[in-house]
């Protein structure tokens, strides 16, 4: 019986490498796998639905799934990251605390964002900000269009001008981006992290009731899915597969190129125990109930689904652990 060709964009990160390189196959699949950066993957299944198996943003599937997309959602994330080390205020104008943003300027790359969405959610569930006060300005436009809630104020940075620039201009007193602003890079003066200790903060956020906030999620085509139910579940088998085989291969110090692996493991062992990713929805379903929430809250789609209905149902059967 020959296999179903299926095309996968994703990153290219350690835990998806065994289904990038071809050593690993799904069950009765046979995958291409594209990789490449997030805007552009994106960017092309929220506007064209381009491929049959993505990795996409969280934030954005729930968008599109509220307007009737044509994919549904397996519970693989393989892409999480802790937020405070992208929380940026410019010196001196007045910001010494979290809850100091109230009132102020602050730049978003868009409202959709995966990153900027959990920023906004974590300041406002942990640290006293008040988002109805911010004036929100985004660089880019949305991959899918929306009306944002009716109490955001939400302005678009001019064409030709970046946040960077204005943030070091005066016209914003900060920012919540998905990547390390340049300014931080090159280390200007004007500008500082709004937590001075963002490891520390985030450790504290997680053992505080916060989350290991999940940026992506994984969409099959629904023409597929309805045709071969059981590629969801091959799919999930697969990707448990992929990350199980990765952390075989971190135990090992001789993979890295970094001299104080071992002890970063065994820190990173004793806050989130054996699997900080976890493949399932009893796992997550805390964080995919925030996120619904956050999302709800600020317009950004018009339901509040259950959980169990973000994702197709077969593929959350409770899935094999290989080692």
């Amino acid at each position: 019986m020959s296999k179903l060709k299926l095309t996968l964009a994703c990153g290219d990160y350690d835990m998806l490498r065994p289904l990038i390189n071809g050593e690993l196959q799904p069950q009765g699949i046979d995958l291409n796998v594209l990789t490449m950066a997030s805007p552009e993957r994106h960017g092309r299944m929220l506007r064209y639905e381009e491929f049959d198996v993505c990795e996409l943003s969280l934030i954005g599937y729930l968008v599109s799934r509220d307007k009737g997309c044509n994919y549904n959602a397996i519970p693989v994330f393989p892409h999480r990251r802790f937020r405070h080390q992208y929380m940026v205020k410019r010196t001196r104008c007045g910001i010494e605390k979290p809850a100091d943003l109230n009132g102020k300027r602050v730049a978003l790359d868009t409202l959709q964002n995966s990153a900027g969405l959990w920023m906004r959610g974590i300041l406002q569930d942990h640290y006293g900000v008040d988002l109805k006060t911010i004036e929100w300005w985004c660089q880019e436009e949305e991959d899918v269009p929306f009306e944002p809630a009716e109490w955001m104020n939400v302005k678009r940075v001019a064409q030709g001008k970046n946040v960077d620039q204005m943030l070091l201009d005066g016209e914003l007193e900060a920012a919540l981006y998905p990547e390390t602003l340049p300014s931080i890079r090159n280390g200007n003066p004007k500008v500082a992290l709004l937590f001075p200790d963002p490891k520390q903060a985030e450790i504290e956020y997680y053992k505080n009731g916060g989350f290991f906030p999940i940026m992506h999620t994984v969409v099959v085509q629904n023409a597929l899915l309805e045709e071969h139910p059981w590629v969801g579940i091959s799919l999930v088998h697969a990707f448990q597969r992929a990350k199980e085989i990765c952390y075989a291969r971190n135990s090992d110090p001789r993979s890295f190129a970094l001299v104080w692996v071992q002890d970063l493991m065994r820190e990173q062992l004793e806050i989130f125990g054996p699997d900080p990713w976890p493949y399932n929805l009893e796992d997550n379903r805390k964080a995919l109930e925030a996120v619904i929430r956050y999302e709800f809250e600020q317009g950004m789609i018009k339901t509040k689904p259950a959980v169990e209905d973000l994702f197709f149902g077969p593929s959350l059967q409770r899935i094999q652990h290989y080692v």
